[in-house]
C-alpha cells in the first residue's frame, strides 16, 4: 500500500534533522531537462509562467540557477523535511520517529513538478514548479504530458507486494498526474468534510492538515489494510460509512477547533 502526497509551495528552513541514509530521487534525471529550460527564463518571465510575485520570482529563478547535481547532504535536504505547507504541519515529519520515517520510506509517496514522484528521505534542493505549469519542455507542451508513464511506472514498481492500494491524499492537480490503468491498483480517496451552515462541505485548510495528519496515522500505525483507515479520528473527524463509497472514505467533523 502506498500513500500519496502532493509537496508544497512553503519551504521549511533548517536547520533539519540529520538522517541516516538518504536516498536520491528516483527520477532526477528527468528533472534535469526541467533545470535547463527553467534557467533560461528572466525572473519576469518566471513571474507570468508561475503567476507568483517579482520577489518570488526572483527568488526561484535564484534557485534554479544554483540547483546542481550531484545531491548531498551539504547541499540538499530530505523531500519530508523540505516541504512545510498545511498538509506537512499535519504530517509534523520532524516528530516522528526513525522506524516511522523507515515505514514512510516505503509506503509514502510525494508527486512533484520538478522530480516526478519522491520517497520522503530522497534528498532534494529548494524550488518552485507546481505540476499545473504550462511548461513546454522537450516537444512536451507541460509537466503532465512531460512526465507521461513516467511517474505511474514508478509508483507501479513500489506496488510491487500485495495489497495493490494507493490512499490518494494528493490534490487533483497532482493526482492527475498519475495513470490509473497503468498502476493495476485500488485507489482510495479519504476526503475531509466540517460542518457549516450549509451543510458538511470541504474547508480546504483543514482539509490539507488532514491529508498530512492521516499520513502520520498510516506511518505511526504502520497501517497497510484500507479498511483500517475508517478507524481514524484525527481533530474530531469521524468515518462516515453513510457517506462514502467503496473507493472514497468520507470523514465529517461537527465543530471545527477554535
Amino acid at each position: 500500500m502506498l500513500t500519496l502526497l502532493s509537496p508544497a509551495k512553503d519551504l521549511a528552513e533548517g536547520p533539519f534533522p540529520k538522517v541516516a541514509k538518504p536516498t536520491q530521487p528516483q527520477l532526477l534525471e528527468h528533472s534535469e531537462p526541467l533545470i535547463k529550460k527553467l534557467r533560461a527564463c528572466s525572473p519576469k518571465r518566471l513571474a507570468s509562467l508561475m503567476d507568483i510575485s517579482p520577489k518570488l520570482a526572483e527568488l526561484n529563478h535564484a534557485r534554479f540557477q544554483e540547483w546542481s547535481t550531484p545531491f548531498t547532504v551539504r547541499n540538499s535536504t530530505p523531500a519530508v523535511f523540505l516541504f512545510n505547507g498545511e498538509a506537512y504541519r499535519g504530517l509534523d515529519a520532524r516528530s516522528l520517529e526513525p522506524a516511522d520515517l523507515q515505514f514512510a520510506q516505503h509506503h509514502l509517496r510525494i508527486l512533484s513538478g520538478l522530480y516526478g514522484v519522491l520517497r520522503p528521505l530522497d534528498l532534494i534542493q529548494p524550488y518552485r514548479l507546481e505540476m499545473g505549469t504550462s511548461l513546454p519542455v522537450a516537444r512536451k507542451k507541460n509537466l503532465y504530458a512531460y512526465w507521461g508513464d513516467h511517474i505511474s511506472m514508478a509508483l507501479r514498481a513500489d506496488l510491487a507486494s500485495e495489497p495493490k492500494v494507493i490512499v490518494n491524499l494528493a490534490s487533483t492537480e497532482y493526482f492527475k498526474a498519475v495513470r490509473s490503468t497503468i498502476l493495476g491498483a485500488r485507489i482510495i480517496t479519504p476526503v475531509f468534510k466540517d460542518r457549516t451552515a450549509g451543510g458538511y462541505k470541504v474547508v480546504m485548510v483543514y482539509a490539507k492538515q488532514q491529508r498530512g495528519s492521516m499520513a502520520r496515522y498510516i506511518m505511526q500505525n504502520r497501517i497497510l489494510d484500507p479498511e483500517k483507515l475508517k478507524a481514524y479520528d484525527g481533530d474530531g473527524y469521524r468515518y462516515s460509512k453513510a457517506d462514502s463509497s467503496s473507493d472514497e472514505f468520507v470523514f465529517l467533523r461537527d465543530h471545527p477547533p477554535r
